[in-house]
């Protein structure tokens, strides 16, 4: 699965793991050149590349997706961490993520919007 972690989300940490699972993944905190992106250029750059944005910046993200969605914009899919996930351990996080894109294929993501919960 390709897979966009926002900044909130430990590429050193949960990105590693993602990796060694087999899934491609960019981390916005993994590469300088990406650091200080708006929201609407990361979701942006997650279309462009296909990739499943993974953030926990559910405030900034619910209604820009909201607004994509009214202007008919598609986007590669979208995992949102509750921030009682976000502050456990990075093997709940991982492991959430892991069951969350289980069974799917990146083209299920399209237009998707799903809760990691607790693995």
């Amino acid at each position: 699965m390709k897979i966009l972690l926002d900044a909130h989300i430990s590429g050193r940490t949960v990105g590693k793991a993602l990796i060694e699972s087999c899934h491609d993944v960019r981390a916005l905190d993994s590469e300088p050149e990406l650091e200080g992106l708006s929201d609407p250029e990361v979701l942006e750059l997650a279309v462009a590349e296909g990739r499943v944005l993974v953030t926990a910046n559910i405030r900034d993200f619910e209604p820009l997706l909201r607004e994509w969605a009214g202007e008919g914009r598609p986007h590669a899919g979208m995992m949102l961490v509750p921030s009682s996930v976000k502050n456990e351990a990075f093997g709940v996080l991982i492991s959430g993520v892991e069951e969350t894109i289980a069974d799917t294929d990146q083209e299920e993501w399209v237009d998707r919007v799903a809760w990691l919960r607790k693995a």
